[in-house]
């Protein structure tokens, strides 16, 4: 499922325009365990790196297919490298997403993070980019996101950052689809109000150089100032500024959010907060629904 058909401008709209946040499914290798655990499933249950990715599938595909996971609250949703070549109900998961849910199918791209140097963590290279974003198309993929993390407010490393995220941005953009430029400040630096005045500087950078048809979409750090990233959505190369929970409750990430004027949510955490293998199908959908409509109403 390339994308044709006037697809890709529906897409646009949808993320653009839509009420509603996206939902970030996204753990990879080194998060997974961590993401079945809160799910209450202990690393004994599971023997060797198939079944933990077969476990995590599981959980996933029981999220989009629970009765509130829909295109009325849910604009979007961010899919591991695995997940986009597992099957949800027989199709490929992103073309699941969209034809039959309306959910916008995004792919994080991202190999993980360096060590840190000057207060922040870059992006490991990334191999093998070109031929991954042509395939993502192929699966009906619409955006990317990649992720760095700012861990005190060092201008060298924030600008650093930024134009790796940039630059791997507008390979993106090269190959057709819409990146998520995701420089997270850490919630717990003890410099995070002035490291986001930092990253707020760099992006207008960044985005200023763009070309006309070159658009990009934050994933930025709740900021401790309200409205903070309002210039940044309301530059024209910006499709949409998300939100990260960054490892609040969903509660207190919820109330932080709907003081972003600006902003919508892309929680993964925040998410599934609460959900367990073990709940009943109704218990299940109900507590992911409860989750699902904070995240929205914050959203709005």
């Amino acid at each position: 499922m390339s994308q044709t058909d006037g697809i890709f401008e529906q897409q646009l709209t949808q993320m653009g325009e839509g009420k509603g946040f996206i939902a970030a499914l996204d753990q990879s290798g080194g998060s997974t365990p961590k993401a079945l655990l809160q799910y209450g499933v202990e690393e004994s249950e599971y023997d060797g790196e198939e079944a933990m990715f077969a476990e995590i599938h599981a959980m996933r595909s029981r999220i989009i297919l629970a009765p509130d996971f829909s295109k009325d609250k849910v604009l979007g949703a961010i899919l591991f490298d695995r997940t986009m070549r597992g099957d949800l109900s027989g199709k490929p998961v992103a073309k699941a997403l969209w034809e039959d849910h309306g959910i916008v199918p995004f792919l994080k791209i991202d190999k993980g993070l360096a060590d840190k140097e000057n207060g922040v963590q870059m992006m490991k290279p990334i191999p093998g980019l070109e031929e991954t974003l042509a395939e993502a198309r192929e699966f009906g993929i619409f955006g990317t996101k990649e992720r760095s993390v700012i861990h005190e407010a060092n201008a060298e490393g924030i600008a650093a950052v930024v134009a790796q995220q940039f630059e791997v941005g507008k390979t993106v953009v090269s190959c057709g689809l819409v990146p998520i430029l995701e420089p997270e400040v850490d919630i717990n630096s003890a410099t995070k109000a002035e490291a986001e005045d930092m990253v707020k500087a760099e992006i207008l950078k960044g985005l200023n150089a763009l070309g006309e048809n070159e658009n990009v979409m934050l994933k930025l750090t709740i900021p401790s100032q309200d409205g903070l990233y309002d210039e940044l959505a309301d530059h024209p190369r910006v499709v949409r500024v998300v939100a990260l929970s960054g490892g609040y409750s969903t509660d207190e990430a919820c109330d932080r959010l709907s003081r972003q004027p600006k902003m919508i949510a892309s929680f993964s955490r925040a998410l599934a907060e609460g959900l367990s293998k073990k709940q009943d199908e109704a218990a299940f959908n109900a507590l992911l629904g409860s989750n699902i409509d904070k995240i929205y109403q914050a959203s709005l």
